[in-house]
């Protein structure tokens, strides 16, 4: 018998961190809870303790962005989905910037978290399960080379960290170049996520992508938008021509 995944929830306020374990419990899952950064970092000493973590941005001690940069740069890729009530655009980039793998804003159905938690463990499960023969190959666009069996990304030569869920998606680009892709296509084959009407996600990760790898993110040559229909990606940076 499979042994239930661990998920850590790291939420100070105590009636919803209750109620998230409740739910995910019943989901069948194992639940910790942190009410603290620090708390939640003494959890985190072994990088593989848990399947996901589920983090929110406004903690007592430390908030959830600068704890997802200092895990990532710690070797610590545990997928993490981020709770905020913060829902700009800028707010959800900068989360995705820092290393975070999906961002959920306040207040949210628990029909959508769940659809998010078990995405995040699908991806999981998909990338380790995969061939080396698949995952062996190199992306080169621009000033930009990516390895994506180290997960490694140089770009103008300087070295460059991106989320598991952004090489996934610069993976699914570069295996349909110059093929217009729909919003609904990408939440299925990267995300996980079929018939998911909030296409919003991809929109702030194409705009991670354009951040990362565009001489000018506001004119974009590579990761291109195809008017009612998608993005397209074009390794020859020929834009909308």
């Amino acid at each position: 018998m499979t042994a239930p995944l661990r998920l850590l929830v790291v939420e100070d306020e105590q009636n919803l961190a209750s109620g998230l374990k409740l739910n995910l419990e019943l989901e069948g899952f194992e639940v910790d809870l942190a009410a603290s950064a620090r708390e939640a970092m003494a959890r985190l000493v072994q990088p593989e303790a848990y399947a996901a973590i589920l983090l929110d941005v406004m903690l007592p001690d430390l908030d959830g962005f600068e704890l997802c940069g200092r895990l990532r740069e710690a070797g610590n890729y545990t997928p993490v989905l981020m709770l905020t009530a913060k829902s700009s655009a800028a707010d959800r980039v900068h989360g995705l910037e820092v290393g975070a793998d999906d961002y959920l804003s306040k207040p949210f159905e628990l029909s959508e978290l769940l659809a998010r938690v078990h995405s995040l463990l699908r991806r999981q499960q998909w990338d380790r399960s995969r061939p080396t023969s698949e995952t062996a190959d190199e992306l080169r666009f621009g000033e930009a080379i990516i390895h994506f069996d180290t997960q490694e990304v140089r770009v103008r030569g300087e070295s460059l960290k991106l989320t598991r869920l952004e090489f996934d998606l610069l993976r699914y680009f570069s295996q349909n170049p110059n093929r217009v892709l729909g919003r609904e296509e990408l939440m299925e084959n990267v995300w996980k996520l079929a018939n998911y009407p909030n296409s919003r996600t991809v929109d702030n990760f194409i705009l991670r992508m354009r951040k990362c790898f565009e001489p000018d993110p506001r004119e974009p040559v590579y990761f291109v938008a195809v008017r009612g229909s998608g993005y397209k990606f074009d390794p020859e940076g020929r834009g909308d021509d």
